[in-house]
């Protein structure tokens, strides 16, 4: 009888866990700021500002989460969060990552970002949440543009 119950207990938890992606919406993610801090004469941190929204009713955790960021449709950059950050249910939370950047690799970004143009930007990656329930795999992309 003890053994029927466990593997029940497992079948259900097991089903549970394959059925996430039906019970769980993905959080959305919007670049709401981008600075920029020297680090050298060679190197700059530039910082993301990204506001992450649950939609659902319940709270998760930012497992992981890694990202390439391009300005002007070139690659300046990558990076991934450090720490797990929770993000309560029906909220928004703003998380600020970090990006090392080599000067050398901006290109054509920095004569737009001098002459104070629009910077078209796009940052992708992949994030891992974890909720009560088991953990999910999401990738995203976001597209845009710095305004000066």
């Amino acid at each position: 009888m003890k053994k029927q119950y466990l593997i029940g207990l497992f079948a259900l938890s097991l089903l549970l866990v394959s059925c996430l992606n039906c019970v769980m919406e993905n959080p959305s993610i919007v670049v709401s700021e981008i600075s920029l801090r020297p680090r050298s004469l060679t190197e700059v941190n530039l910082f993301l500002g990204l506001d992450v929204q649950n939609p659902n009713r319940f709270d998760l955790t930012l497992r992981s989460f890694e990202y390439t960021v391009y300005l002007n449709n070139e690659k300046i950059g990558n990076g991934h969060l450090e720490k797990e950050i929770m993000i309560p249910a029906s909220a928004t939370t703003r998380v600020q990552v970090p990006v090392v950047a080599m000067f050398k690799d901006w290109g054509k970004s920095l004569k737009i970002i001098i002459a104070g143009e629009k910077l078209p930007y796009k940052i992708e990656g992949k994030a891992v949440i974890k909720a009560a329930f088991g953990s999910h795999d999401f990738p995203f992309s976001k597209e845009g543009h710095i305004n000066h």
